[in-house]
């Protein structure tokens, strides 16, 4: 193998990504079999799908690994998935643009586990596949959606959804990368990159299930730049876990009841029904009767008993500007004290875990860890879990009173924007 740039490690199922000290991204050659090997992509020409309602979202979904033996079948199934959700909140997946893996040139690349558990290989079969999920038909179609009608609607955006596999990169982790067919690389900067090629009015909303994914929450700023104030687009995200860490959900294994990932958790919260086609208890947690993707996140939360560490573009916000001090004194208030403050997809969540790990709400976090410590509920990564997960909404809540409390109208405002942004639903 090829490693200029990149170590290829193995970690929950999913393929890791780290970056080698003083290195920089490229496209890896791998050693895999030649009949396996991508070939340069051949769909020179690819067609905008036909623009929806002015009401409704433009849908970008790009999945599958960056070559056969990490393009596992859970990232198919959740392809066809998110095509399901589509139906049952009333759109046509034929409006949505999907590039998947190698596309539908026929080669098998889609690694999965038969009956007898022995690994085997078959082509992509998604229905309405635009294409492969290569570097050039990804920027083609930024290109091409830069030039259709605006509509600057918060119920409208472009809404990206990538599932697959990330990089890390151990220089800045500001600047992961999402992996392409081919092995291509897409950072964050270089995402923020083609999104700045859209109308300054269009708002763009992405939810990502790679590793190491949180990274891209610094979409919102210019160039991707968390140094940088905002981009001028109105832009907002969820991501699976945050930026240092690997997330689940990409396993050779076909029963999607053993399913356990955030895709699966965020889009039965969004539509009503899992990926088996069953009902779930309703997110609407503010019973507007309406889901928003901020409630479908936090259904998440809950849900999904993973080791992952779900976050949002606001939540990275505000996390950022938590010191130590606000810490410290954040997670030794009393649970209740916090949650009087919070929104109710807030208090869903605090409550929720609460009561999954057996904590007195009259009592801190801190509190209630000691009184944990050494006893174990369930599986010990995740219980982890959702005592981080837990943590986080907490430092949520308590950053978001202190910004209030201090009047600081610009903080506020960029808050409220995020807000609104991720408060938004299809």
């Amino acid at each position: 193998m090829h490693h200029r740039t990149l170590a290829l490690g193995l970690f929950l199922g999913t393929a890791v990504w780290s970056a080698a000290v003083g290195a920089t991204f490229s496209t890896l050659e791998v050693g895999i079999p030649a009949s396996l090997r991508p070939e340069v992509e051949r769909a020179s020409q690819l067609p905008f799908p036909t623009v929806q309602s002015q009401s409704d979202p433009t849908f970008l979904l790009v999945a599958g690994g960056g070559a056969p033996y990490y393009n596992e079948i859970a990232l198919e199934k959740n392809v066809l998935y998110f095509q399901r959700t589509l139906e049952t909140l009333g759109f046509n997946p034929d409006n949505a643009s999907i590039f998947f893996a190698n596309g539908d040139d026929g080669r098998s690349t889609v690694r999965y586990l038969d009956e007898q558990g022995r690994e085997r290989f078959k082509p992509p079969e998604i229905p309405n596949l635009l294409g492969a999920a290569t570097l050039t038909n990804f920027q083609r179609w930024f290109q091409q959606a830069a030039n259709q009608p605006l509509r600057p609607s918060q119920n409208c955006p472009v809404f990206f959804y990538f599932t697959g596999h990330g990089a890390f990169n151990g220089q800045d982790e500001d600047n992961n990368s999402l992996i392409l067919w081919n092995e291509s690389l897409v950072s964050v900067r270089q995402l923020a990159d083609q999104l700045d090629q859209l109308p300054t009015g269009q708002p763009v909303v992405t939810m990502m299930a790679q590793c190491y994914a949180g990274s891209f929450a610094n979409l919102i700023y210019q160039g991707g730049d968390p140094n940088q104030p905002l981009a001028p687009q109105t832009r907002c995200g969820f991501f699976a876990t945050v930026s240092s860490r690997p997330s689940v959900g990409c396993t050779p294994a076909v029963n999607e009841a053993d399913y356990r990932d955030y895709s699966s958790s965020f889009f039965a919260g969004l539509s009503g029904r899992d990926r088996v086609g069953q009902s779930v208890n309703s997110a609407d947690y503010n019973q507007d009767g309406q889901i928003s993707y901020a409630e479908a996140h936090a259904f998440s939360k809950v849900d999904e008993r993973t080791s992952d560490w779900p976050i949002s573009t606001s939540e990275a916000w505000l996390q950022r500007r938590v010191s130590p001090v606000n810490r410290f004194k954040i997670l030794r208030r009393p649970l209740s004290d916090l949650t009087t403050t919070a929104r109710p997809e807030q208090k869903f969540v605090v409550d929720s875990i609460a009561e999954i790990l057996q904590f007195d709400l009259e009592q801190s976090f801190q509190q209630n860890k000691q009184r944990l410590s050494g006893l174990l509920l369930m599986e010990a990564e995740i219980q982890e879990a959702y005592l981080m997960r837990l943590e986080m909404e907490l430092l949520n809540i308590g950053m978001e009173d202190t910004l209030r409390e201090r009047n600081n109208s610009d903080a506020i405002a960029i808050l409220e924007r995020l807000l609104t942004c991720e408060a938004g639903r299809w």
